[in-house]
């Protein structure tokens, strides 16, 4: 029986057709994703979902000229207001094709109707595009690896936060739904496909348990087409987050997600009127993290991806740690290793936090697991395997809130606790190293080009960043001494 790797392997074959019509790397995935929501639709019986005069059939056996031009009208009828599904409407919306032959449409058309699909949906269509998906962000010349996640970092991240049926599991930044897509993976697991669930509550899974905001629109395009083949109906919006539009985004009792690292474009500041600790900052991550904060009902947990100077950085940056060791329990920290983002190339953190019932004092101690320090450098040739997490979910335990099971553990090696006194003497500075760290090294064993090129990319864009801050920090200084220069010489 063929297996999903090898019908996503065929997939990314059919990228050499797009190339030949002068179509990016970066547009493959979001090209091949119109054509394969129709005919998924057409292998899963839901064509009901389009209107009657579009079909997969209809498109497949048309030819030349003729083909190419009911394609282009198909995506431009097909995310019309009037089109009455809204979840095809959202894969729709400004669609457009960049083939420009006909033989290049037939080709594509030809090469997915002559896909194994009955091995396909017997592995599950989800699990075929996901692997897309990742096909792609493996790809350094794609680009994508900047919003794609490592499913081994998702899976272990989900299993320590177990989401539960009937909790709102939010995502922030969703990019093409890793999270939101694992977390219901999770739920299913432990439910039989929600077949034990009462029909109500089943429902509620399907249609409102996940939701979450994704500013770039292809981006956002592909994470609905993977929404849609694990069973999820929408749920993820089209909008910024740190504008207004996030404020309406509902209380989660669980967030996940890996926001966008860097400041926004113009140096713009969030327009949240909810926002009083990151309001005059365009930093992104220290913004989406006070958004996570109060998306939190009370007593909600979350776990997200940073960048390390969340942790280190000045100013708003300690107002902000200060403020959510206050009204949140920061129980803990992993210290990811580098190498397993390749757009970002920066050093990262999971941050693990539960909302208090209060709002002062909720942090008596963090726990810091260095994943960094003594690490392989991870890349092509060492990919990051759920195997590597192992050590971390035993320390952590079985308690998503980090309860007190894991002082049984007792400390030593990479595991290491940190009262809230000691962090206090530290300025709340949350960078926290004890282990030699042998990062330089392990960069030097690097042999793939494209690990080599990962690892300078990632230090060019740490210092970027370091400048960036420093500069937004310095910046109201430089306004008042050229307030008092220019007073001193009237």
């Amino acid at each position: 029986m063929t297996t999903t790797t090898d019908i996503v392997a065929k997939l990314w074959g059919l990228c050499n057709v797009l190339r030949d019509d002068g179509v990016t790397y970066n547009e493959y995935v979001t090209e091949l994703t119109f054509l394969l929501f129709l005919k998924m639709l057409e292998e899963t019986g839901r064509e009901n979902r389009l209107p009657d005069d579009y079909r997969w059939s209809i498109l497949a056996k048309r030819e030349g000229l003729e083909q190419l031009e009911y394609y282009k009208r198909m995506l431009l009828d097909l995310g019309k207001p009037e089109v009455k599904d809204g979840l095809v409407r959202a894969i729709f919306t400004d669609a457009q094709t960049r083939l420009r032959k006909p033989t290049n449409l037939k080709a594509l058309t030809s090469n997915i109707d002559q896909l194994d699909w009955f091995s396909a949906r017997e592995e599950g269509l989800g699990n075929l595009y996901e692997g897309l998906l990742e096909k792609n962000a493996s790809d350094k010349k794609s680009g994508a690896g900047q919003y794609f996640t490592p499913r081994p970092l998702i899976d272990c991240i989900v299993r320590i936060m177990q989401p539960q049926p009937g909790e709102i599991v939010q995502d922030p930044a969703a990019g093409t739904a890793g999270f939101l897509v694992a977390a219901d993976h999770y739920i299913k697991q432990k439910t039989d496909d929600l077949y034990k669930l009462p029909e109500a509550q089943a429902f509620f899974q399907r249609h409102n348990a996940f939701v979450g905001a994704e500013l770039v629109p292809d981006t956002h395009r592909l994470c609905m087409m993977n929404l849609l083949l694990h069973g999820i109906e929408g749920g993820v919006d089209n909008i910024d987050t740190l504008s207004p539009d996030g404020e309406a985004l509902p209380e989660a009792d669980l967030v996940l997600t890996n926001p966008p690292f860097g400041t926004k474009k113009g140096g713009g500041r969030p327009t949240r009127s909810d926002f009083s600790v990151t309001a005059d900052t365009s930093n992104k991550q220290l913004a989406f993290v006070e958004h996570i904060v109060r998306a939190l009902k009370p007593g909600g947990r979350a776990a997200v991806v940073v960048p390390d100077n969340v942790l280190f950085e000045d100013n708003t940056g300690r107002r902000l740690r200060t403020w959510l060791m206050d009204l949140c329990n920061l129980h803990t920290i992993l210290r990811l290793p580098t190498g397993i983002f390749y757009a970002q190339g920066v050093k990262t953190n999971v941050l693990f936090f539960q909302r208090g019932k209060t709002d002062k004092g909720n942090t008596s101690a963090v726990w810091v697991y260095d994943m960094r320090a003594n690490m392989p450098a991870f890349g092509k040739t060492r990919p990051l395997t759920v195997a590597d997490f192992a050590d971390f979910e035993t320390v952590y335990g079985s308690d998503p809130n980090g309860g007190s099971e894991r002082n049984e553990q007792g400390e030593g090696g990479r595991w290491c606790r940190f009262s809230r006194e000691a962090i206090a003497v530290r300025n709340d500075n949350l960078d926290i190293a004890w282990l030699r760290d042998t990062e330089t090294e392990a960069e030097e064993a690097l042999t793939e080009p494209e690990d080599i090129g990962a690892a300078i990319i990632g230090h060019l864009k740490a210092a970027l960043e370091e400048i960036e801050a420093l500069s937004e920090e310095l910046e109201p200084e430089i306004v008042e001494e050229t307030v008092r220069v220019a007073e001193a010489a009237e």
